[in-house]
């Protein structure tokens, strides 16, 4: 396997092709499950209405159970409809589900935009208590779902795999499991190399920045994963359980490694994945079934 160093400049690169398909082997739903789109939630607190999309399991419409629930977040430049029509999670989830490698559960996923699914450094854009307050009793009373932490999991990748961490991380008191997958985090030493460029056109509008022109501020380190892994009690940070999947080929696989090590010398259980892949919709695709099946296992604990 070839483990590849992209230069930091080209990251912007990526991140504005994660919403492109690659070719893939076109998959047919099994027949009874079904996906909801161009549904919407009007927010008070972001002033305007939130797109998601919903899968719901094969029985959803003949049974009267209620069901555990996944958010699934997006990355960088896409939206509600990405893991539908790339990720193919609706093929996946019925596999699965017929399968009995996972239980049947409802799937939501929300349109994060580019917010990096938290608050903005001037609180002008409040993702995360939309999110928090708003969006989660929402889907709690318009589907069927079991409403507690341990019936709740989360999961995204690349932008929507950072989202899964740090909204577990910032409340853990609501799920039970989070799967990231290539999930965008730094070390201080790689945001503080990242050209002015990159950072102020990816970043500053979310974290703010500093007189040296870096991204270091306190509203970073409050929603940087690394400085949440590095200084919380190892008690709190295992009150979620954690899946961490990163390809040897990813430009982000150094912060997900150094993610890994952190986790190890604090001796916080978590399960780490790097597979051969890169930063694709063919890798997510393999991965998202392993990601769902350790959150299903959550569910039974």
């Amino acid at each position: 396997m070839m483990r590849k160093t992209l230069s930091i400049s080209v990251l912007v690169f990526f991140f504005s092709w994660l919403g492109q398909a690659s070719i893939a082997q076109v998959s047919v739903p099994l027949p009874g499950s079904k996906v909801l789109e161009d549904l919407n939630m009007p927010s008070k607190i972001l002033g305007k209405p939130v797109n998601f999309t919903v899968y719901l399991p094969e029985d959803y419409d003949t049974s009267t159970r209620r069901y555990p629930v996944v958010y699934l977040l997006h990355g960088y430049s896409d939206n509600e409809t990405g893991w539908v029509q790339f990720g193919e999670v609706q093929e996946a989830a019925d596999r699965a589900i017929a399968n009995r490698e996972i239980p049947p559960m409802i799937i939501v996923m929300p349109d994060g935009g580019v917010t990096w699914y938290i608050n903005n450094h001037d609180g002008t854009v409040r993702w995360e208590d939309m999110f928090i307050n708003e969006f989660i009793p929402f889907i709690d009373k318009e589907f069927r779902t079991r409403p507690k932490k341990e019936f709740r999991g989360i999961s995204g990748l690349s932008m929507g795999g950072y989202g899964s961490l740090i909204l577990s991380m910032h409340h853990p008191d609501l799920f039970a499991a989070c799967a990231a997958f290539s999930a965008a985090v730094w070390t201080d030493e790689e945001v503080k190399a990242m050209p002015v460029n990159t950072r102020g056109g990816l970043f500053e509008d979310i974290f703010g920045t500093t007189s040296d022109k870096t991204l270091l501020t306190d509203h970073y380190k409050a929603n940087s994963v690394m400085h949440i892994v590095g200084t919380r009690p190892k008690a709190d940070l295992e009150k979620v359980r954690l899946y961490l999947d990163c390809g040897d080929d990813d430009f982000l696989y150094k912060g997900n490694s150094s993610l890994h090590i952190l986790l190890r010398d604090r001796q916080v259980r978590h399960e780490f994945r790097m597979r051969d892949g890169g930063h694709t919709w063919s890798y997510w695709r393999t991965g998202i079934t392993d990601g769902l099946r350790f959150i299903g296992e959550s569910f039974h604990r």
